[in-house]
């Protein structure tokens, strides 16, 4: 890995750290961001009781909260503020209470003020729960001020 992708790589997780701290929504179900770089992101959440539907499965609207986090840390990995545009999802797989569920999040195109990511919603044993396509669009401001600075 050469000097510029190591700055990049850690000027991501710099964002991540500062997404995921402001972020109580996605703090208070459970979470967390396993990796971030340029461009992608991976988020996990693993399914309590107290986030299932009538039909006793994980809420929908939980695991398009799972997808829309990786979504946002990256579209935002740059350092660029960026919010949601569109998003939709595709449910594929109900799934259910003690599974982890991964959301890998990668960047399709970014061009201009936008961006479209895809996300790909699994279960632990690789089945795909949901799929999740997202419009960014870049506003003003860094989501960590300075850190694109040069010393």
């Amino acid at each position: 890995m050469d000097a510029a992708t190591a700055d990049s790589n850690l000027a991501a997780e710099a964002v991540g750290r500062a997404m995921m701290a402001g972020d109580a929504a996605s703090r208070a179900l459970g979470i967390v961001l396993e990796t971030i770089r340029p461009g992608f992101a991976r988020a996990r959440m693993q399914v309590r009781s107290d986030m299932v539907n009538g039909h006793g499965r994980c809420h929908g609207g939980l695991i398009f909260t799972l997808a829309d986090t990786a979504f946002a840390c990256a579209c935002n990995s740059r350092n660029a503020k960026s919010v949601a545009h569109v998003a939709q999802i595709n449910f594929i797989a109900a799934a259910q209470v003690g599974e982890i569920l991964t959301a890998e999040a990668g960047e399709v195109s970014a061009t201009g003020r936008t961006g479209i990511y895809d996300v790909t919603v699994r279960r632990g044993d690789g089945e795909i729960v949901a799929l999740f396509r997202g419009n960014s669009y870049r506003i003003k401001g860094e989501v960590v001020s300075d850190l694109n600075k040069q010393p």
